[in-house]
């Protein structure tokens, strides 16, 4: 039986009247029929009420980018810029959830505002424009590239720790990742290790200390070009088998109840 996989979702407005809709991207659906090789569920904004229902029903949990921004009153930040896209809905639903799921040992992939929620769900804090910051540099893909490279072209190289599992996958010591974030780790959260860097010193990757389970998260996107880049794809397939992984032993615990 494969895994099921919630996929957090956002709260967009469409239509006419810009009516309000909990929306995940095509990219994160496909990933997860395809290398994650599980089932995907969307997750809705819907408030911390829903995370014990929604929680043990889960094998995994992929906490997507959004152009929203984590709102700062979550860690204490200054108010964002005027215009800089927000969503309470979403962070009063992906906070509690992360530190649940962590707590009960469900595997968790972290991409881009995922990874931003996932230091502040654990105490971190961010800063907001890194381009703006002296000594940083941008971290979006260059926009005068061809439509389809703002999202899947390489924009900086990251350095990857040595020794750990990331590491071992890249088989490298530093890869070209693509970025799409204005936003990443100020205080790193105490129980978050720092895994990769870019050439900044912004932090690009993190697992959690102790897990009981995978716990991972990466600021740039792999969902964009796995089909094409086998490190984007060997995370995938790794949180893939933790999930997998997961379904098993929950079907050996139903099964001796």
């Amino acid at each position: 039986m494969k895994p099921l996989i919630g996929i957090s979702c956002c709260v967009k407005g469409f239509g006419l009247f810009n009516t309000p809709n909990h929306a995940a991207s095509d990219h994160y659906v496909r990933v997860v029929l395809g290398p994650v090789g599980g089932i995907p569920i969307l997750i809705p904004a819907a408030g911390k009420a829903s995370v014990p229902d929604i929680l043990p029903r889960l094998d995994g949990l992929l906490l997507t980018g959004s152009r929203s921004n984590v709102h700062p009153s979550n860690y204490d930040g200054p108010d964002h810029a005027e215009g800089t896209p927000e969503d309470p809905q979403r962070d009063a639903t992906t906070l509690p959830l992360i530190r649940a799921a962590i707590g009960q040992g469900v595997p968790l992939l972290a991409i881009c505002r995922g990874m931003q929620e996932l230091n502040v769900a654990l105490g971190g804090s961010l800063d907001q424009r890194i381009q703006d910051i002296p000594g940083r540099m941008d971290h979006s893909t260059p926009s005068d590239q061809p439509i389809p490279l703002v999202r899947t072209g390489k924009a900086h190289g990251i350095r990857l720790a040595d020794g750990t599992p990331l590491a071992r996958l890249a088989n490298r010591a530093e890869v070209p990742v693509n970025s799409l974030h204005n936003q990443g780790v100020q205080r790193l959260a105490p129980r978050l290790e720092p895994i990769a860097w870019a050439p900044d010193g912004t932090v690009e990757a993190v697992e959690v200390r102790d897990a009981r389970g995978f716990a991972w998260g990466v600021q740039w996107h792999p969902e964009y070009d796995w089909d094409r880049d086998a490190f984007s794809r060997a995370i995938f397939e790794r949180f893939g088998a933790a999930c997998a992984e997961m379904s098993r032993l929950r079907l050996v615990q139903r099964a001796a109840e």
